[in-house]
């Protein structure tokens, strides 16, 4: 919000005319309360042009601020998660396409295995497309999965994004792999890789966000050696407490 303090109304500011001295009245003469002097609003309020000047552009800063484009690129991306993994991006466009002009689908896959995350970000052409896609399509079922749809959150600081993007790259994928869900929202990487490594040899670990941001999605992925320690960790871990909250933990 525009701070108003630089205008500093101070005395030099509330003049009064000088060609008209001010008195007070006479019963005021020997009274010392406060309270009893004449209100400021009965004297001229002046301000310099250069003070004047200040005001208007706290005005104009505060109503930039407040102000939000909804013709803005990120008004108009769409996240929809939990689709199937063989909706690719053809398939997704064609579904979105009944509800919106769609610009772009892109569904997002795995660098490592080249499978689907389950995800994707699609561009609709307006606000009222992406509008129309979120009100008919959040909540409804894809091959059997219910999907979620809303526009996509602010995106991470440069700093962030490079932290999340270097934990990516060092996840080492494996097909002995273990979901790990209902994830403290404090839980880390480095928290699920030294919290199974009591049950097998750990590879890598990692902790899923939400698109885009650097929130926990809530689940992650654990990947073994062998498919021994795979079944050693789902009976030994799944239904107990990590961080305050009972995990489930399945195959991948």
């Amino acid at each position: 919000m525009a701070s108003v303090s630089s205008l500093q109304l101070s005395a030099p500011i509330l003049l009064h005319n000088p060609t008209k001295p001010l008195t007070l009245p006479p019963k005021l003469h020997h009274q010392t309360h406060f309270q009893n002097l004449p209100k400021l609003t009965l004297l001229p309020l002046i301000l310099t042009h250069k003070r004047s000047q200040t005001l208007l552009l706290a005005v104009a800063e505060e109503t930039q601020v407040a102000s939000v484009d909804p013709s803005s690129p990120a008004a108009r991306r769409l996240y929809i998660g939990n689709i199937p993994r063989t909706v690719d991006n053809a398939e997704l466009t064609r579904i979105v396409e009944e509800h919106g002009a769609v610009e772009k689908a892109e569904v997002m896959y795995d660098k490592y295995s080249g499978r689907s995350r389950r995800f994707a970000f699609v561009m609709m052409k307006t606000v009222e497309d992406a509008n129309a896609v979120i009100e008919k399509l959040n909540g409804t079922e894809i091959g059997g999965r219910e999907i979620k749809v809303n526009v996509t959150e602010k995106p991470l600081m440069t700093g962030d994004l490079s932290l999340l993007q270097a934990e990516e790259s060092q996840f080492v994928d494996s097909p002995h792999k273990v979901y790990v869900g209902n994830l403290a929202k404090t839980v880390t990487a480095d928290t699920l890789k030294n919290f199974f490594s009591e049950k097998g040899q750990v590879l890598s670990a990692k902790v899923s966000r939400v698109p885009g941001t650097s929130k926990s999605s809530g689940f992650g992925f654990v990947t073994f050696s062998s498919e021994e320690d795979v079944e050693t960790a789902i009976s030994s871990l799944n239904n107990t407490l990590l961080e305050g909250q009972s995990i489930r933990v399945n195959k991948a």
